[in-house]
Order: C-alpha cells, then sequence, then structure tokens
C-alpha cells in the first residue's frame, strides 16, 4: 500500500456535506435499495416477455468484476447465501438528468449511494446494508478500464471512487474495508428509477410529517400520498424540513420507501399483463449494469428466481455504523467495534447483533 493521503481526492468545494449546508446541494440520487425490486420484477417479467428477449437481453450492460479483481479477494460464504454490491450511477448529462436535477450539461458519472446486500441460505430474507457517500475509506491499487494503474490511498471518500477509478475498484474497495466477499455487481442509473416507479404505476407512501424541500420542489403535507417517478426521486432525495437535514438524517424514508416500493412490485398482477410486465422489464433492464455472471435476461431471471421468496416485510435494512471524522466534522469514518462486528457477522452468513447496528453519528440504532 502506498504511503496515506491526508485528505480526501475530492476538492472541498466539490465534495456534498454530511451535514447541513446553506445552500442546498443538487443532484441527490438514491438507488442502494432499487435494485432488489428491479429483481423481483424479473422474476414475473421473465417468464411473459421471452418474445422480445432479445430486445430485453440487449439492454443490459456487463462488467467483467473477476477479471478486474483477479484472485486476491475474501473468501465466499461457507454457505449457499449472496452478497450483492448494488449502486446508484448518475450520468449527469443530457436534457433528460437536466430536467430531474441532474445537472444535463456535466459531464462524467459518479455513483452517490451503495448497498451490500446479503442473502442468507434459503433465499427467505435479505439484509442491506447502506454505506454513507461521506465515509471516508483507504481506496486499495486499482486497475482502470484502459489498463492503467492508481495507487492506494488513505481518507478518500467513499462516494468519488467510482468517478475515479471505475466500478470493479468500487467492489475492491468494499471488499478491502469489510472482508465481504462480493457475489455479484448491479447498478442503475439515475433516469432508470424515475422510469421504473412510472411503469409501475407509482407507488404510495405514508408522509410521517409535512415536506417542503424548495431545493427539489417537493411539498407534501403528512399522511399516505401515491408518488410518480419524478416525485419518488425527489423524496428519497429530500433532507431539507425533515430530521437533522443531513444525509444521514433521511436513510429514514430511504428505507420507508423501499419497502413501500418492494411491496407494490408484489402486490400486482404482472404475470396476468404480458404488455406491462414487458414495460417495466424494458424499464429496468435499459438502466441496468451488472456483473458478467448475470449480464444476460436469462442469468439475471434465474437469480431473480432464487429470490422470490425474499418477503419486504422481513427485509432489514442497517446503515454502516459511522462517526463523525475527527479532522473533518463534514465525513464519517466507519464506527468500530460496530462495523467490524457487522461485516464479521455477514461473513458467516448469521444473524446480525443489535450491538452492531449501534452509529454514534446519529446517536442511536443504525436501521
Amino acid at each position: 500500500m502506498s504511503p496515506a493521503v491526508a485528505t480526501s481526492n475530492v476538492p472541498r468545494s466539490e465534495q456534498p456535506s454530511t451535514r447541513r449546508r446553506k445552500k442546498p446541494a443538487r443532484r441527490r440520487r438514491v438507488w442502494r435499495w432499487i435494485v432488489l425490486s428491479v429483481v423481483v420484477v424479473l422474476v414475473a417479467a421473465g417468464g411473459t416477455a421471452w418474445w422480445m428477449y432479445n430486445h430485453l437481453d440487449g439492454n443490459i450492460k456487463g462488467v467483467d468484476i473477476n477479471k478486474a479483481l483477479g484472485d486476491d479477494r475474501p473468501e465466499k460464504l461457507p454457505t449457499s447465501g449472496q452478497n450483492l454490491l448494488v449502486l446508484g450511477s448518475d450520468s449527469r448529462a443530457g436534457a433528460e438528468n437536466k430536467e430531474l436535477g441532474g445537472g444535463g450539461s456535466v459531464s462524467g458519472a459518479r455513483s452517490d449511494t451503495a448497498m451490500v446486500v446479503h442473502i442468507p441460505e434459503g433465499r427467505q430474507q435479505a439484509v442491506a446494508v447502506s454505506i454513507p457517500r461521506d465515509t471516508l475509506v483507504t481506496r486499495p491499487e486499482c486497475t482502470k478500464a484502459d489498463g492503467s494503474t492508481t495507487p492506494s490511498a488513505n481518507r478518500v471518500m467513499f462516494n468519488s471512487v467510482y468517478s475515479q477509478v471505475g466500478p470493479a475498484c468500487v467492489v475492491k474497495t468494499v471488499e478491502k474495508m469489510s472482508g465481504v466477499r462480493i457475489d455479484h455487481y448491479l447498478e442503475i442509473n439515475f433516469a432508470g428509477f424515475k422510469d421504473l416507479v412510472d411503469a409501475i404505476g407509482g407507488v404510495t407512501v405514508d408522509v410521517p410529517q409535512d415536506i417542503r424541500d424548495t431545493s427539489s420542489g417537493l411539498d407534501l403535507t403528512a399522511g399516505p400520498h401515491k408518488l410518480d417517478g419524478t416525485q419518488s426521486l425527489a423524496y428519497v432525495r429530500t433532507r431539507h424540513g425533515i430530521g437533522d437535514g443531513s444525509d444521514l438524517g433521511r436513510i429514514g424514508l430511504q428505507q420507508q420507501f423501499l419497502l413501500a416500493l418492494l411491496s407494490e412490485v408484489k402486490s400486482q398482477d404482472l404475470l396476468g399483463s404480458p404488455t406491462n410486465s414487458y414495460k417495466i422489464a424494458n424499464s429496468a433492464t435499459k438502466s441496468l449494469t451488472t456483473d458478467s455472471g448475470l449480464a444476460s435476461l436469462k442469468s439475471l431471471a434465474e437469480f431473480a428466481r432464487s429470490m422470490n421468496g425474499v418477503d419486504p416485510s422481513t427485509m432489514e435494512t442497517i446503515m454502516l455504523p459511522v462517526a463523525y471524522d475527527k479532522q473533518d466534522p463534514n465525513r464519517v469514518v466507519a464506527a468500530q467495534p460496530q462495523a467490524g462486528d457487522l461485516w464479521k457477522a455477514i461473513r458467516k452468513d448469521g444473524t446480525i447483533p443489535e450491538s452492531a447496528k449501534k452509529s454514534p453519528a446519529t446517536g442511536g440504532s443504525a436501521s
């Protein structure tokens, strides 16, 4: 490993703040749970849309993670359980993303959210561990897509790894920080979330309190609301006017929306409507990038069927326990021993103890 770097590789002016700022940060992307819903959708859609197989299959983009990482990786789970790394990315380019608050004329891509989804043996439940985007991590030495090597660096903001080195390095970073072997990689882009929610027909959520966010334009009263794609995007992005105004504070809304989305997908008779099934599958697959092992409709559908028993009511969502960094209070670091105990439980494919869910940065449970 090369000598440590004293500060984050991303200029302070370009970094999103963990705490409240006077000027709201734009382009909030929250996808740490959406691919779970995509998988559930494909369970139904895969059986009714084979006549459009070539189109759907061609939508999916693949990344050869295993080739990029080589053999120096953590051991696989001792059971038939699986670990997925789910990322949300945003190209921040084009008229569509500009309309969604994604920048429009800004080039490049980055991932602002990530989660490790642990599916134990039996496929009856799932645990999603969210990694805050402002977490300072040690980025290992990585190889870029062009074959060049990026040296290791300390105190790198987690969400900068994707934009600087690429998805394979994000997988390697997560494996190094957790000791957890990542079996599969899934990524969904910015516009895909909006299209998927609209294709499903909207998602009903019970808003816990009045929300008026001038940054996103979201204006909701407390109580149940059926949100379309644009409103859903604003709902999971909002941080102003709810909680402490930080990225950590809005995780509760994101977790709530995840369960509501999964329940909506489960409740729909997708098998009874091939046309609607195809529309949903097309919205899901055209926005999807996976590891090469899942980069076909057949492989993805087979994997989705293996997860059909996952029930939203039993799914557990946890935020990686973090504490505010002593050098930079706008950043967080993994809190020990809680984070270590959390990763250890996942490596053993077992139950996560309550003590491993306590996050000093939030003053309580990280779930």
